[in-house]
């Protein structure tokens, strides 16, 4: 049974930093494209970031520059480190094991900008 699990997430002021960790139990973990997206109430779930398997990042125009995306194939992890948080990103961010194969989402971890 595959589990994404999130961590990472709390409230802080803007202009903060926050780092989201993703851990996996896949095999194959390098094998795979990760991504975190993040949903907000009202509005759709959204991409922030993907990592392929060769380490290849794709990243929100709304984020580039502030979120950088890695990962970690021997902890089978993946992270998401925000930094210069706006009250924009308030959100619930997700993981997502992406293709090849069926997609996982882990169950979220809620992330507040605020003062």
């Amino acid at each position: 049974q595959v589990q994404l699990v999130e961590s990472g997430g709390g409230l802080v002021q803007p202009g903060g930093s926050l780092r989201l960790s993703c851990a996996a139990s896949l095999s194959f973990f390098s094998a795979y494209t990760m991504g975190w997206y993040r949903q907000s109430p009202g509005k759709q779930r959204e991409l922030v970031a993907d990592i392929t398997s060769t380490g290849s990042t794709n990243y929100a125009d709304s984020v580039k520059g502030r979120f950088t995306i890695t990962r970690d194939n021997a902890k089978k992890t993946v992270y998401l480190q925000m930094n210069n948080l706006k009250p924009d990103d308030t959100a619930v961010y997700y993981c997502k094991k992406d293709r090849p194969g069926p997609e996982y989402w882990g169950q979220g971890t809620q992330v507040t900008v605020s003062s």
